[in-house]
Formats: structure tokens, C-alpha cells, sequence
């Protein structure tokens, strides 16, 4: 959305530091989807800046995230990231792109290389159930990534990253800004050899010892994306857009000589496309409208590299020994989704401020070989309204609901309430919030089989119900000039949680029985309960001028049960991936040298014990730690010029966990990378003069 963009600007230049007592404060707007000052936000908001971005030289959003905040696990894999937060996995985490919905699904996980790293101004991250101001998917929580916003006349950018197993990251920009116009096109390309650090297939999983397979950790892979955004600006009060992109990725896989386990026929392919416009109408310097409409698919193809025949179902009709040949390619799923969102921000008397809004939302889903039929669909309408309560200070309140309409579910309600009480340097937070989520046309139709000793079978389910949730949170803010701690207890309680569970194989539909013939069975069914609760704690300090040192910790345990027809039982079950314990540390430091010169450099750690899993093992806990450097190298008017080095995983610690077993973590152990970068910008910057409005609490520019 435009204002929200608006509000990622950083305000004070990229050299900004958060924790300096003279710099402007960092505005965030995840939360409440209003602007505040991070220290004032009524709710608790974790934000990783440019300036931790920049020395942290992450090449990727899940190495940015799972290296500077401690909530955050995944277990990267052909089929996603499987990023978890705080004990729910991706299917409960919204993430957002200035604001927008990302679109990206593999496997149930949406697809982070959508995102470009070097495009990214800050991140701003919210836990807890947000469905009552973003709707569906936000029970964990939410990430907003803000994208760095360009005010030269003319700006031309190259990053070029290389590092170890032919790790490569190019990153292209070309902004125009030429009397009301803006024009910004963004080219990333990104590529890796893959690695294996195991040969070793488990067991268990397959009818020999296999000793010498060709499955790899991470396959090799190659994706690119060109997007485009255009702005218009015809006066003060109107801001006009368009934008689209365009995404293509290829996962290749070696072919090894067991067919219960490594031969492969095909690689995986993906091709995203969207387009959006929209525009924001500034009332007045309080009250904003803004109306965004956005299209986007995701299509998932088998990319045959060997004669195969399929066995499964072709345009909706079961097939037997269907043959395709190398060359050819087979569409798995397309997920199309259409979003209209209109959205008012209005000061009201007596220190109010209201947001009020509604949405429309289309799923399409095309899975020829994968849904009975070949094709579903789903629709969902919302209205929402939230008030920010400013009458009672210190104490600020923040109440919010949404009424949701789905097509098969029906109408449901999500309210959500948060307090703030600031007394001097100390801010005090509580919120209580319901979430909402109806199951996924794939939860409910998709069908996938997997071979390894056996046939796995995974099955939707159509009798699922929606998913709801009560999370409650309390927590405590201190924050001076050089020095910040928090500390955030929760818990989070999901009534009907969807997850897949194995059932007994006689329990499978009949015709599944006789045309697979599989050794197990896993199927979407709704839990009895699951609940998820711990404590955050983070805490940053400044020694000095050039210091900063910090470190983050996330205790976590989950309760789920769920009914055991066979035994008539409750039985209980563990949240897949829960780790009980996480944590990250950090120290940087920085000196300018000269004016042509400026250094800096940061040591990183990150640990996670144990990762439980139901089936195949738990993953094993590890501790890695990280050095890097960065170097300014000279800068003239126009031009300036960044080198970034690094070693990751400095002990070399590696998971040689069997294929077919859950990994702790899938680094190959000790890399290195470098990157270059350089930027020409020329003409007068623009700069945003946000100010706080004492008198109504809103911000205001000049």
C-alpha cells in the first residue's frame, strides 16, 4: 500500500543508528497498521533495521532472520523454507511486502527467494494473532518487510554476491524520478550449486542400507525475478500506482541408481507472476484512504529430464502409465489469487484515531494431477474497524474487530485488544486477540504421493474445520538512549488446528487403497487442541560511540492432542519442528577512518536445542557462529562503493543426519562469502519531514 511504503522510509539516511540518543526515532506501522514511534507502539513490535541489516551481509531473508532474532527456525528443503514461529510453521505467519500479502506457495510454504535482500529498508515483526487487522494466516504473527524507497532523479545500483558451492546473488536497480513520475525496475538473480552432507540414506526407509546415494542437502537451483513499480504523484493529495513481476525458478536433481529412494526423473519448476495498481488519497494531514487491487499466481511444473510414466489423475480423470519424455513438463498446481482492499485512516475527537476497511479475496486452485475434478476455489469478504484510544494517558488502548465471510465456512468474528501503560523510560503491554483461519483449498483436496521403501500417501481432508485461536500476551519495555530490554510472555491457544497426522492405511479411502497400495498414510485433520506458549526476552546496549553488542532468547513448549478413532483416545502429539530453547547473540563495531573510508565489522551467534518431530526423528540442536565485515570505499557526489566479507559457520559444524530424517540445521558447514556493490544516484533527494503531532498523535509531513 502507498502509505505504507510511505512509512518504511528510514528517516535519518542508511547511516542511521537506533540505539543513538540524538537520532530521530524509528516509526513502525505493522502493529496497529498506523504510524508510531517504536517506543510509543501500542503493540509489541521487533524490528530489524537498515543498519542490522547492512552489518549483518545476510544473503537471504531466511539467513536475516533466523540470525538476528531468536524466534525463528527453518529446515530449508526442495519444498520450502519451513519456517516456524514461536511453534506454529508457516501456514500461521503472514508476511507482508510493504504491506501486501506475499503469494508464493511450495508445499505449503511460501517461497522467501520471492524476496530480493538487497531491496530490504527494515523489517518489522509482530507476534501474536493479528486477524482482526490482516485476517486469515496471522496466528502467529506477522512479518512486514519495507522495501527501500528511492528520491533521485536518476539512481542505477548493482550487487554482485559470491561466496562457497557456487553461491551467487546479483541484484540490479534502475530508478527514475522525473517531475510527478517514479519509476523503479528491480532484476535479481540468484543461484546455487546445492551440497550433500551425507550419502547415507536411514534405514528404516529403505529395504537395504544404502551407503552411496546422489540425494543432496540443498539441490542445485537457479531463480530470477524482474519487478516494476510505477508511481504517479499528480498533486499533494493523490499518490497513484502499478506494479508487476515476474519469477521463475528451477530445483535440479540429481538421479541416483535406487529407485526406492534417489532416482528422479524430473526437476521441480516454478513460474510466479503478478500485477497490482492502487492509490492513496491524503484527506487532509490526519486522514489517509487508500485502495489497492492485486493479482497473483504461482504455478508448480515437473520439468521431465527422463522418459516417466505417471501414474495418477490427468484434467481431472484417474490415468495409469501416462507417458511423459524428457523436455516435456507437467503442471502439479497453479494457485491464482485476486485481492481488492479499500482502507481509511481517520483522527477522530477526544484523542481518537479510527481505521476502518474492507476486503475481497479469490483463491483459484489448478491441480490437473493432484484434485479430483482438476480445480477448486475459494472466496472470502471482510469488513474491519479499529480504534486507538489516546484519552486516558499513560495508558493508551487499542481495540479492533473483523467480520469475515467465507464461501464454505460462513461468517466469523475476530476481535482484538491492546494496552500500553508508559511510565518514563518503561512501556507495559498486554493484548488478548482471536485468530481465524478457514483450511486451504489444498488442505481440503490436494493429494500427493511420496515413494521411498513404500508408497506414502498424503491426503486432504473435506471435512476440516476452520482453525481459531486466543493468544494473550504480557510484557515489559525499557528502552534509554543507548540502552533497550524486553521481555514478552504468551500464550497461544488453537482450537481445531489443522496438521497432518498418519492414520491407519484401512481408514484411507478405498479406491486410494487399491490404486497406491501405501505403507502409510497422513492426512490434514483437525487437532482436539494445540497451545503454544513461552518468553521473549531481547536486550541491545552501546557501550561506546562504535560499539553495539545485544542477544535474544526464546523459550518455547507446545500441549496438542488429537482423537485416536482406532484406541477411542486422546492422544498427545508434538508440535512438528518445537524447539524448547533458541537464542542469537551479537557485537559490531564501526569507525569511520576518512571521508573515503569507513569500516565495520560483527561477530553473530545463534543456537537452538532440540527440534521435535512426530515421525522420521528429531532434529539435532546445534550453536554456529558468524564473522563479517563491511568496508565504505570511497564516495564522491554521485557515486559510492561498499565491499562485504564474511565467514559463516566459523566451527564448522555440520547435521549428517540420514536422508529421510529431520535435520537441526542444513548448513555444509564453513562458507565464505564477498559481495560488491555499487551505486550512482544524481539529483536532489527529497526528505520526508515526519513530525509527531503532540496535540492529536499522529504524524504529519512537511
Amino acid at each position: 500500500m502507498g502509505w505504507l511504503a510511505m512509512a518504511g522510509l528510514c528517516l535519518d539516511g542508511w547511516a542511521q543508528s537506533i540505539l543513538k540518543t540524538d537520532s530521530i526515532q524509528e516509526i513502525v506501522v505493522t502493529g496497529t497498521g498506523t504510524r508510531h514511534l517504536l517506543k510509543d507502539a501500542p503493540v509489541q513490535t521487533e524490528v530489524i533495521s537498515r543498519k542490522m541489516l547492512e552489518s549483518y551481509g545476510g544473503g537471504s531473508i531466511e539467513d536475516i532472520l533466523s540470525g538476528l532474532t531468536s524466534s525463528f527456525a527453518f529446515n530449508e528443503d526442495d519444498m520450502g523454507s519451513q519456517m516456524q514461529m514461536n511453534g506454529l510453521g508457516n501456514a500461521y505467519i503472514l508476511i507482508l511486502i510493504d504491506g501486501k500479502r506475499i503469494h508464493g506457495d511450495i508445499g505449503g510454504e511460501n517461497d522467501l527467494s520471492l524476496i530480493d535482500p538487497q531491496r530490504i529498508e527494515k523489517i518489522e515483526i509482530v507476534k501474536g494473532a493479528s486477524s482482526a487487522l490482516y485476517g486469515s494466516d496471522a496466528i502467529a504473527g506477522v512479518i512486514n518487510i519495507i522495501t527501500k524507497k528511492h528520491e533521485e532523479g536518476l539512481l542505477l545500483e548493482n550487487t554482485t554476491r559470491g561466496g562457497s558451492y557456487g553461491n551467487i546473488r546479483q541484484h540490479n536497480g534502475i530508478g527514475i524520478k522525473t517531475g510527478k513520475v517514479n519509476a523503479y525496475t528491480n532484476l535479481q538473480l540468484q543461484h546455487s550449486d546445492g551440497w550433500q552432507n551425507t550419502s547415507r540414506e536411514d534405514p528404516a526407509q529403505t529395504e537395504f542400507l544404502i551407503e552411496d546415494s546422489r540425494n543432496q542437502t540443498v539441490n542445485r537451483h537457479t531463480n530470477w525475478q524482474i519487478a516494476e513499480r510505477l508511481t504517479y504523484t499528480p498533486s499533494g493529495k493523490w499518490e497513484l500506482y502499478a506494479e508487476g513481476s515476474l519469477h521463475w525458478k528451477r530445483i535440479y536433481r540429481p538421479s541416483g541408481k535406487y529407485p526406492s529412494c534417489d532416482v528422479k526423473t524430473y526437476d521441480l519448476q516454478y513460474s510466479n507472476a503478478s500485477a497490482g495498481i492502487g492509490g492513496k488519497w491524503n484527506v487532509n494531514k490526519t486522514d489517509v484512504i487508500t485502495l489497492d487491487a492485486d493479482w497473483n499466481k504461482h504455478a508448480y511444473y515437473y520439468n521431465y529430464t527422463d522418459t516417466t510414466l505417471e501414474d495418477g489423475y490427468y484434467h481431472g480423470q484417474a490415468t495409469h502409465y501416462f507417458p511423459y519424455f524428457p523436455g516435456q513438463k507437467n503442471l502439479q498446481s497453479n494457485q491464482e489469487r485476486t485481492m481488492v482492499q479499500l482502507k481509511g485512516i481517520f483522527a477522530l475527537p477526544y484523542e481518537n484515531r479510527l481505521s476502518a476497511g474492507a476486503e475481497w479475496r479469490y483463491d483459484w486452485l489448478n491441480a490437473p494431477m493432484r484434485v479430483a475434478g482438476g480445480k477448486v476455489s475459494d472466496n472470502t469478504e471482510a469488513l474491519y474497524v479499529q480504534d486507538e484510544f489516546g484519552l486516558l494517558r499513560p495508558l493508551a488502548i487499542t481495540a479492533g474487530i473483523r467480520l469475515n465471510h467465507n464461501g464454505a465456512f460462513g461468517f466469523r468474528a475476530t476481535p482484538k485488544v491492546s494496552a500500553m501503560l508508559s511510565t518514563g523510560d518503561l512501556r507495559l503491554r498486554a493484548t488478548w486477540s482471536r485468530g481465524f483461519k478457514t483450511p486451504t483449498p489444498k488442505e481440503l483436496h490436494y493429494r500427493y504421493v511420496r515413494e521411498m521403501s513404500g508408497t506414502y500417501l498424503y491426503l486432504g481432508n473435506k471435512n476440516l474445520k476452520p482453525q481459531t485461536s486466543h493468544y494473550y500476551s504480557l510484557g515489559a519495555e525499557y528502552r534509554t538512549g543507548r540502552f533497550s530490554a524486553s521481555v514478552n510472555a504468551y500464550i497461544n491457544k488453537v482450537n481445531d488446528m489443522i496438521a497432518l497426522v498418519t492414520i491407519p492405511t484401512n481408514t484411507a479411502p478405498a479406491e486410494y487403497i487399491v490404486e497406491y497400495d501405501p505403507v502409510k498414510v497422513r492426512q490434514y485433520n483437525n487437532l482436539e487442541d494445540a497451545e503454544t506458549y513461552g518468553v521473549d526476552v531481547n536486550v541491545g546496549w552501546q557501550p561506546f560511540k562504535e560499539i553495539s553488542v545485544g542477544a535474544g532468547y526464546n523459550y518455547l513448549d507446545t500441549r496438542a492432542h488429537v482423537y485416536n478413532t482406532k484406541s477411542d483416545k486422546l492422544e498427545s502429539i508434538v508440535i512438528d519442528g518445537m524447539a524448547h530453547h533458541k537464542a542469537n547473540w551479537f557485537a559490531t563495531w564501526g569507525h569511520r577512518f576518512s571521508r573515503n573510508y569507513r569500516a565495520g565489522a560483527g561477530l553473530y551467534g545463534r543456537m537452538s536445542t532440540k527440534r521435535y518431530y512426530q515421525i522420521n526423528g528429531n532434529g539435532k540442536g546445534y550453536q554456529i557462529w558468524r564473522i563479517a565485515t563491511n568496508h565504505d570505499i570511497g564516495r564522491s557526489r554521485t557515486m559510492t562503493w561498499r565491499v562485504e566479507a564474511g565467514i559463516d559457520n566459523i566451527f564448522n559444524y555440520v547435521d549428517r543426519t540420514d536422508h529421510g530424517l529431520h535435520l537441526g540445521t542444513t548448513t555444509p558447514g564453513t562458507t565464505i562469502y564477498a559481495s560488491l556493490s555499487v551505486r550512482f544516484a544524481k539529483g536532489k533527494k527529497v526528505k520526508s519531514n515526519i513530525h509527531l503531532n503532540t496535540n492529536k498523535d499522529t504524524y504529519e509531513e512537511d
